[in-house]
C-alpha cells in the first residue's frame, strides 16, 4: 500500500501537471452491490451525483493528509458571490489502498474494443512509461482540458480496493474519512513531545504496529515502519512503556528521516507504485530491512542477519543483532 512518501511524491505531481486544469468528463468502471448505498463511486448513485459535481470544475491543487489524495475544485457561478462560491467547492479524495497508483497522460477511449477496459494510453511505444503492465488497470478517469490540450487524469487499480469520493472542501478536516487521523509527521509543529504523547496511548501494543496505527501517527505503514525501527536500532515487539527515552527519541529521528528519504527518492516501487509520470520509484533500493530476510545487515561493523517476524497480523524485518528488544 502507498504510504506517506508515496502519496506526497504523487501529490506533488499533481500539483506539476493538473492545476488549473478543467474537468470536463468522468468515467469509471467501478460498480460494486456492495457499495450501495455508500459515498463512493463504486455506489452508481452516488457516482452519477459525483459526475454532476466535478463536471466543469477546476483544479486549484491537490494536499495530502495521511494516506489519503485530496484533489480540491473550484466550480463557482459566475451568479454567486465569492463567499457562496467557496461554501460550494468540492475535494476528490483518493485513497489509493493496495494497488492503486494515479497518472497523468493523452488516452483514448474505444468502447467498441472493450466495454470494461476501454482505455489505452495514445503513445502505445512500448518505452513510454504509461504502457508498463502495472499500469493498465484503469478503473477511474478524469478527462480535462486547459485552453486547446486536453489530457487524462486516471487511476490505476489492480484488485479494486482504492476509494474515490467527494466531500465540501469546507470542513474537509472534520469530515468522517479524516478526522481519526493523528497528526502529521513532517509538519514542523510535529514535535518529540507530541510524537511521545501520542505512541503513550499505545505504550503496550508492540511499535511497529504503534507506529503504524494512523489515529496515532498519520501515513506510516508496513515499509517505512521497518526502515525506521531499523535505523533506530529498536526491535518491533518493543513496548513503547519500556522503551529508553534516548532511544524514542532515536525513533522520533528516524521516523523524519525516512520518510524525507522515500520523498527525495521518488516512494517505493517493490510492488505496483508508480508516479504521475508511469515511472517507478527507487526507494526500494534503499532498503535496509523490509522484505531483506536471510540477508546480512547493512549496519558498519554489525554482524547480524535480517529475520523475519508477524506483528499485528503483519510482517516485519529487523536485524536480530543490532536492534534492541526493549
Amino acid at each position: 500500500m502507498p504510504e506517506l512518501p508515496e502519496v506526497q511524491t504523487t501529490v506533488d505531481g499533481l500539483n506539476s501537471e493538473v492545476k488549473n486544469w478543467t474537468i470536463t468528463d468522468v468515467w469509471t468502471i467501478y460498480n460494486s452491490a456492495y457499495h450501495a448505498g455508500k459515498d463512493n463511486i463504486k455506489n452508481p448513485k452516488f457516482f452519477a451525483q459525483f459526475k454532476k459535481k466535478v463536471i466543469g470544475a477546476k483544479i486549484v491543487g491537490a494536499t495530502r493528509r495521511a494516506k489519503n489524495i485530496l484533489i480540491h475544485l473550484s466550480k463557482a457561478d459566475k451568479n454567486s458571490s465569492s463567499r457562496t462560491a467557496d461554501q460550494d467547492n468540492q475535494t476528490i479524495l483518493i485513497h489509493m489502498k493496495m494497488t492503486g497508483h494515479i497518472m497523468a497522460g493523452v488516452y483514448t477511449k474505444d468502447l467498441k474494443r472493450s466495454k470494461t477496459d476501454p482505455w489505452r494510453a495514445v503513445d502505445t511505444d512500448p518505452k513510454n512509461p504509461l504502457n508498463d503492465p502495472f499500469n493498465k488497470y484503469l478503473r477511474f478517469v478524469l478527462t480535462i482540458s486547459r485552453g486547446p490540450k486536453t489530457k487524462n487524469l486516471v487511476l490505476s487499480d489492480m484488485r479494486k480496493f482504492a476509494k474515490v469520493t467527494l466531500l465540501p472542501t469546507k470542513g474537509l478536516e472534520d469530515s468522517d474519512e479524516l478526522r481519526h487521523l493523528g497528526p502529521e509527521p513532517l509538519n514542523p509543529d510535529f514535535t518529540y513531545t507530541i510524537f511521545e504523547t501520542q505512541l503513550d496511548k499505545r505504550k503496550t501494543t508492540p511499535i511497529k504496529q504503534a507506529l503504524m496505527d494512523q489515529t496515532l501517527i498519520a501515513g506510516v505503514g508496513n515499509i517505512y515502519s521497518d526502515e525506521i525501527l531499523w535505523k533506530a536500532g529498536v526491535h518491533p515487539k518493543s513496548h513503547f512503556s519500556k522503551i529508553p527515552t534516548a532511544m524514542r527519541k532515536k525513533i522520533f529521528a528516524a521516523t523524519k528521516e525516512m520518510l524525507l528519504k522515500g520523498i527525495d527518492f521518488g516512494g517505493d516501487s517493490m510492488s505496483d507504485y508508480r508516479n504521475i509520470h508511469g515511472l517507478r520509484g527507487d526507494f526500494q533500493n534503499q532498503h535496509k530491512a523490509y522484505r531483506r530476510t536471510g540477508k546480512s545487515c547493512e549496519l558498519r561493523g554489525c554482524k547480524g542477519v535480517i529475520r523475519r517476524l508477524v506483528v499485528g497480523g503483519r510482517s516485519g524485518h529487523f536485524c536480530d543483532v543490532h536492534q534492541t528488544l526493549f
